[in-house]
């Protein structure tokens, strides 16, 4: 257990750097979107009443208040969150892939280190899913001190406010990163775990068996996507389920296809992979 959580400890520490910048960017952008947008929001207002002779009270019947939804869809702030999870997908492949093709070949001293090699593959897995839950969590810490600076630079008048959990739900992006339920936390993140397990079992059949391995790989992440949504498929096809039924499917085909391609991308790494 001791050499898995030092193992977790030192890949975060290999992309601490990177990991801190995107934090960085988040919160320098979206911060900065909230006083630009507004800005810009505001002026536009003005200039509408000032056009059309209206007033404040005028301009909210005709137009609706101003709320925090603009800031929320704008570039600035929804630009951080998806190169946030490009760069986490990229790293999927960058966290195995570095070690072969570094200066130093790092992966022979790490597949020769006195461990099982499902630690190895283990603590990738972690690492990733614990970075992904950091930057959620950062956003929702940042999150309301964004909409108390957007609420203090708005006039009263023409303030519509809005609740932290009013905007994650209103917002596509938001809800999908920060659920509201716990059956969307299952279906976000257990979704979000499968796919990974998927793609590093990939990464396995290409370092197992090379040019044949990129074949089979991308055959498995068909025939797995194929299953996972099969339920969706059937519907589709006129084969109703309810609600909970297509739930608890698609929940079920997720957790063996996840269990399935961690021992078989674990088992390819210790029969396999070889140093």
């Amino acid at each position: 257990m001791m050499r898995y959580i030092k193992l977790v400890n030192f890949e975060i520490n290999r992309f601490s750097k990177i990991y801190l910048s995107l934090l960085l960017i988040t919160l320098v952008s979206q911060f900065a979107g909230v006083i630009i947008v507004t800005k810009s929001l505001l002026n536009d207002a003005r200039d509408i009443m000032k056009e059309e002779r209206l007033s404040e009270a005028a301009y909210i019947a005709n137009y609706g208040g101003i709320d925090f939804n603009h800031i929320a869809n704008s570039l600035l702030f929804v630009g951080p969150i998806a190169l946030s999870a490009v760069a986490l997908i990229f790293y999927i492949f960058l966290i195995w892939y570095r070690d072969w093709f570094g200066k130093n070949t790092f992966i022979y001293r790490l597949l020769m280190l006195p461990t099982s090699r499902l630690s190895i593959y283990l603590s990738k897995a972690t690492s990733i899913f614990l970075m992904v839950l950091g930057l959620i969590a950062f956003q929702i810490i940042i999150l309301p001190m964004e909409n108390a600076l957007f609420n203090s630079n708005v006039p009263q008048v023409l303030l519509s406010e809005m609740s932290i959990s009013t905007i994650t739900i209103a917002n596509p992006i938001l809800s999908l990163i920060i659920p509201s339920t716990f059956t969307q936390f299952l279906i976000s993140y257990g979704t979000g775990l499968m796919i990974m397990s998927i793609l590093f079992t990939a990464i396995m059949f290409e370092r197992s068996f090379r040019i044949k391995g990129i074949i089979m790989g991308l055959l498995y992440c068909g025939i797995a996507a194929v299953l996972f949504l099969a339920p969706v498929l059937m519907e589709i096809g006129n084969f109703y389920f309810y609600p909970n039924e297509l739930f608890g499917l698609m929940l079920a085909i997720g957790i063996i296809l996840t269990g399935l391609s961690v021992w078989l991308g674990a088992w390819l790494l210790k029969n396999r992979v070889t140093v």
